[in-house]
C-alpha cells in the first residue's frame, strides 16, 4: 500500500460514517410493532387480509364492493374516485383517504388517478374564491359541487400522503411534483389570508385553514364556524411530518400546532370514559353545531379522535398522557360489553345507538397502539374477525377498516 492512498482511505471512512449518522433520526427511531403478530396471528394470514381487503375495495364488485371508481382520463393522466355509497358523492376526506391507503400499498397509479380526480374537480385555483387553496369537500361523481367549502380532515391527509409519495417514490412534474404541491398546500393551511367572495351562489367570508391564536385546525374555514373545531380533525402525527418539510420559517409553527393538538385532545377527552365530541370549541369543550346537535356528543367523526392521538403516540412518543387516555377508552368500551358496545354515546357514557360498525372496531383496535397490551387484546382480536363491508354503507367503514389494518399490521409508516 502507498502511504499517499491512506489519506484517501481515512477521509473514505470518515464520510461513510458521516453518512450513517446524517439518516433522519425520527424515521430511525420508529418501532411499528404488529399487533395482529403479537396478538398470535401469522405473517400469512396478516398479509392475506391486508392484500384481499385492498383489493376487494378498490377493484371489487362494482355494485356491492367497491369504493373505488376509474372515470377517464384527462392531459394529466387517469382519473378515480373513492365513492360515498350511500350519500352518492365524492368526499375530500375518502379521496385523502384513499391517497394514504394508495402510497402505503405502494400503488402510485392508483395515487395519481386519485389526486388526479382531486385537483381536477376538487381545488380551487381561484384567488377570489372563499376556499381559494383547498378543496371542495363534498362533490357529485360529475364534478360539480355539493358544497364548495372545505372539512379539513381533507387537507390534512393530503398533504401528509403527499409528502410521503414524494419521498417514498420521488417527484415528478405538474401536480405529480409530490412535495412541491404538498408544500403549498400546507402554507395555504397557515398562511392563507381572509377572503370574502362568493360561494354556492352566496356571499362567504373564508380564513385560513389553522387558527393562529391557538395553533389548532378549524372545523371549517367560513364563518362563524371557522372559530371551532372538530377532535378527529386534531393529526398531531401529521404535523411533525409537515415540520420536517415544510418551509423553515413554517416550521416551529407546525411543532407548535402539534403539542397543541395533543393538549386540546386532553382536554377534549372526558375524564371518565375518555370519548370525545364529534365538534368542538378551541377550548376542549363540546360545540352542539345549531344544524346538527348531536355534535356534541360521541359520534362517527369522534371515532378517529383516540385512533389519531395512538398513531401519535406510537411514532413520535412525545405524549405520554396519550397512554393513560388510550387505556381509559378502551376501558369503557370493555365495560360496556364486547359484543354489546354501541356507536355513539354522550360524553359521559350513556349509549344513544347500538350496533358495533367495522370503522368504529378498527378505530379501537388501532387505540391498542397506545394502550397496554392486556386492555387492548380483545380490541385486536375482534377487529381481526370484522368481515370486509358491502353493500350501501360500505364508505366510511372500509376506509376505516383499510386503514387500520396497515395501522395494525405495522404497514402505515412514515416516508421522510
Amino acid at each position: 500500500m502507498k502511504l499517499t492512498q491512506v489519506p484517501v482511505m481515512l477521509l473514505c471512512l470518515v464520510f461513510l460514517l458521516s453518512c450513517k449518522s446524517i439518516q433522519p433520526n425520527r424515521k430511525k427511531s420508529i418501532t411499528y410493532r404488529n399487533l395482529f403478530s403479537e396478538a398470535g396471528y401469522s405473517k400469512d394470514s396478516i398479509d392475506h387480509k391486508i392484500q384481499s381487503t385492498f383489493t376487494q375495495l378498490f377493484f371489487g364488485d362494482k355494485e356491492r364492493e367497491a369504493i373505488c371508481y376509474f372515470s377517464g382520463r384527462n392531459q394529466a393522466g387517469e382519473l378515480a374516485y373513492i365513492l360515498d355509497v350511500n350519500n352518492n358523492d365524492v368526499r375530500s376526506e375518502g379521496m385523502s383517504y384513499g391517497m394514504m391507503i394508495a402510497v402505503q400499498m405502494d400503488k402510485k397509479e392508483l395515487f395519481n388517478a386519485l389526486w388526479n380526480w382531486s385537483k381536477t374537480y376538487m381545488y380551487h385555483g381561484d384567488s377570489a374564491h372563499p376556499a381559494f387553496g383547498y378543496f371542495a369537500w363534498s362533490l357529485k361523481t360529475s364534478g360539480v359541487a355539493n358544497d364548495e367549502m372545505p372539512a379539513p380532515d381533507g387537507e390534512g391527509y393530503f398533504a401528509t400522503a403527499l409528502y410521503f409519495a414524494a419521498a417514498r417514490w420521488g417527484n415528478g412534474t405538474g401536480i405529480y411534483h409530490y412535495k412541491k404541491e404538498a408544500g403549498q398546500l400546507v402554507s395555504q393551511m397557515k398562511n392563507r389570508k381572509q377572503i370574502t367572495g362568493l360561494a354556492m351562489g352566496r356571499k362567504m367570508t373564508g380564513l385560513s385553514l389553522f387558527d393562529s391564536a391557538h395553533a389548532m385546525v378549524r372545523f371549517t374555514t367560513n364563518l362563524p364556524d371557522a372559530n371551532h373545531t372538530d377532535a378527529s380533525y386534531h393529526l398531531p402525527a401529521f404535523y411533525e411530518v409537515w415540520a420536517a418539510n415544510a418551509p423553515q420559517d413554517d416550521q416551529a409553527f407546525w411543532k407548535r400546532a402539534a403539542d397543541s393538538s395533543r393538549s386540546y385532545l386532553q382536554k377534549a377527552a372526558h375524564p371518565l370514559t375518555g370519548l370525545t365530541p364529534d365538534y368542538g370549541n378551541f377550548d376542549g369543550s363540546p360545540w352542539a353545531a345549531p344544524w346538527r346537535a348531536e355534535s356534541a356528543t360521541f359520534s362517527y367523526d369522534a371515532w378517529r379522535s383516540a385512533m389519531n392521538w395512538s398513531v401519535d403516540w406510537s411514532w413520535w412518543k412525545k405524549d405520554a398522557a396519550a397512554i393513560e387516555r388510550s387505556n381509559r377508552i378502551l376501558v369503557f368500551f370493555k365495560k360496556q360489553g364486547m359484543v354489546n358496545y354501541g356507536n355513539q354515546y354522550s360524553l359521559e357514557g350513556k349509549m344513544l345507538a347500538g350496533g358495533q360498525p367495522v370503522g368504529l372496531l378498527a378505530c379501537n383496535a388501532t387505540v391498542a397502539l397506545a394502550a397496554d397490551q392486556g386492555i387492548a387484546t380483545d380490541f385486536i382480536h375482534a377487529f381481526w374477525k370484522c368481515n370486509i363491508p358491502t353493500g350501501r354503507y360500505r364508505y366510511y367503514d372500509s376506509m376505516l377498516m383499510m386503514m387500520g389494518l396497515l395501522h395494525c399490521s405495522g404497514n402505515f409508516k412514515v416516508y421522510l
